[in-house]
């Protein structure tokens, strides 16, 4: 099979699962623009599309060795690939109506159908070689699954009640009295509730994702790149704390504004940012151990 018949291959399958799945990526779009939970989702296709780009060196056919054991193999794994994914499809259809699935857990069951169909379409085309050259990128397609509901809740509460933790600890090392209850952080003059709002879901996640990429891109041990991901959690849950403490202290010592301002509202990109800035440092320290090890293994 020339390479020009196995993009057209790809491209047939690519076009059959938008239209089979049209309805599921419409309602997953919708979702990223309207709820800050499944913002991550817009960036995932195109950040995935940058990454094979920026790695296409790897794109290289192996068939020359044994063409066609390499075809039969290929065949087999991406047809039954494929037929999971339309399974998983028919299921969440079949489900909903019969099982009483959700609407939240049926769109996530498909759009995970979806991604199979498109690893498999890579792997029926290109063959198993290429995905795993291609391994980090095609897995990364999973964030575009939403989460389905139940799995969401568990996440914003886990974020408030260690948010709210954290920001508990900051007080007290500013030497500002503290005392919690449940959500609700009580300092002098002011009530402070961790609501769900509070929980900075779309920056938390999008911290991990931010730290998923640029572990995948600069660094080769895989416990380097899991301990960089690893540090995005405490961390994304540092800057929630950050973020109810500053809010908290601008708007008790500077101007009550604060506490329902803009900064309020929308500051959250500013800790984002501090956060992105110490994902950044976590990464520069592995980086250099990494490259140490590789020196020293080389003089050896």
């Amino acid at each position: 099979m020339t390479i020009r018949n196995q993009i057209w291959g790809f491209a047939l399958l690519c076009t059959l699962s938008v239209l089979c799945w049209w309805h599921a990526l419409a309602k997953t779009i919708e979702l990223a623009l309207n709820n800050d939970a499944y913002t991550h989702i817009l960036l995932i296709l195109p950040l995935t599309v940058s990454l094979i780009y920026l790695d296409r060196s790897r794109w290289q056919r192996n068939e020359e060795d044994a063409p066609l054991a390499l075809f039969r193999g290929r065949m087999g794994a991406g047809a039954t690939a494929l037929a999971g994914g339309a399974l998983i499809l028919c299921f969440a259809r079949w489900g909903q109506s019969h099982l009483n699935i959700s609407p939240g857990g049926q769109l996530s069951l498909s759009m995970f159908a979806l991604v199979i169909w498109w690893i498999a379409s890579v792997i029926l085309c290109f063959g198993v070689q290429l995905f795993r050259s291609f391994l980090f990128p095609l897995c990364f397609l999973f964030w575009m699954v939403p989460l389905p509901p139940f799995a969401l809740g568990r996440i914003v509460l886990f974020l408030q009640q260690q948010s709210a933790m954290a920001a508990r600890i900051l007080f007290l090392a500013a030497g500002v009295p503290v005392t919690q209850h449940g959500f609700i952080l009580s300092i002098p003059n002011l009530d402070i509730e961790v609501a769900s709002e509070c929980s900075s879901i779309r920056s938390s996640l999008l911290l991990i994702v931010i730290a998923m990429v640029l572990a995948n891109l600069f660094l080769r041990t895989r416990w380097r790149k899991t301990l960089v991901v690893a540090a995005a959690i405490p961390l994304a849950v540092a800057k929630n704390g950050l973020r109810i403490f500053t809010i908290a202290e601008l708007g008790t010592r500077v101007d009550p504004g604060f506490l329902t301002g803009k900064f309020h509202h929308h500051g959250g990109i500013v800790f984002l940012g501090i956060a992105v800035v110490a994902v950044c440092a976590v990464l520069w320290v592995l980086r250099r151990s990494e490259a140490s090890s590789v020196s020293a293994a080389s003089r050896n």
